[in-house]
């Protein structure tokens, strides 16, 4: 009897991370740089933070050109957060969690989840990033897509004399 009880509990919590799965094989985000400046996007569930990061710089046109780190923490010291995931744990110089090896669906496992997207440590970008929906893959859909552009995005390397 107690087989059996192992094989139905199995079956079922098989069954439902494959029907959660089906209803959200993409993630919907809004990043934003102010509140009136973000883009929204959709992007695959299963891609890997890195692949976030670099998709957040270019709906932003930027160059993705530097190191950078997704944090709990919203406000203050983000480098103190109890969840971060840095490239620099992928290089080995960080105790905080890979940004390769960690899927979206991982460290956004719900619509609601935020987190603070900090790009390039020099100039210091900050990002809000925020789920706001899960889809279902469409079959034949490009992504990741740009679904909302409010705002114009600041340059990232202004010219110095045209301050």
């Amino acid at each position: 009897m107690a087989g059996l009880r192992f094989v139905i509990l199995w079956v079922f919590s098989v069954r439902g991370e494959d029907s959660r799965m089906a209803e959200a094989q993409t993630h919907v985000f809004r990043v934003s740089l102010s509140p009136k400046v973000y883009r929204d996007f959709e992007i695959l569930s299963t891609k890997n933070l890195y692949d976030l990061a670099g998709d957040i710089v270019r709906v932003f046109g930027f160059d993705f050109d530097h190191a950078f780190g997704f944090y709990s923490k919203l406000t203050g010291d983000v480098f103190g957060s109890p969840v971060k995931y840095e490239l620099f744990a992928d290089m080995g110089e960080s105790e905080a969690r890979s940004v390769k090896r960690t899927r979206i669906v991982e460290a956004f496992p719900a619509v609601g989840a935020k987190m603070t997207f900090l790009f390039d440590y020099g100039d210091n970008w900050h990002f809000r990033i925020e789920a706001i929906g899960q889809n279902r893959k469409e079959p034949g859909g490009k992504y990741p897509r740009l679904l909302k552009t409010i705002g114009e995005a600041p340059e990232q390397y202004p010219d110095p004399d045209d301050e």
